[in-house]
């Protein structure tokens, strides 16, 4: 899906790590809510709350999931999980990467 339609959009942008990541929260007619952002290029950490489906809408970045030693590539079209109350780092180079954060 390119769009998502009958949105509730909080103008508000969140702005995290200087600027190196800027997202806008979203709330679909069902009531889920997801946030859909921009990072630049950048090694960041991220700290979650509740789990996390992290979609690549566009660009490319390395992930690696708190607990894990492995860095693991994800493109446009791909997606990766992250548990709740956890974190996980990522690089992104080259390209922004552009996502949607699906909240469980």
């Amino acid at each position: 899906m390119s769009q998502f339609d009958n949105v509730a959009v909080i103008k508000q942008a969140n702005v995290y790590f200087d600027g190196k990541c800027v997202s806008h929260s979203i709330t679909l007619a069902d009531g889920s809510k997801k946030s859909v952002g921009v990072i630049l290029p950048s090694t960041l950490t991220f700290s979650t709350s509740a789990p996390e489906i992290m979609e690549t809408v566009a660009g490319s970045c390395r992930v690696k999931l708190a607990g894990e030693s492995e860095w693991k590539a994800y493109g446009a079209g791909q997606s990766f999980n992250v548990p709740g109350n956890s974190s996980f780092d990522i690089e992104v180079s080259g390209e922004s990467y552009h996502y949607v954060c699906h909240f469980a």
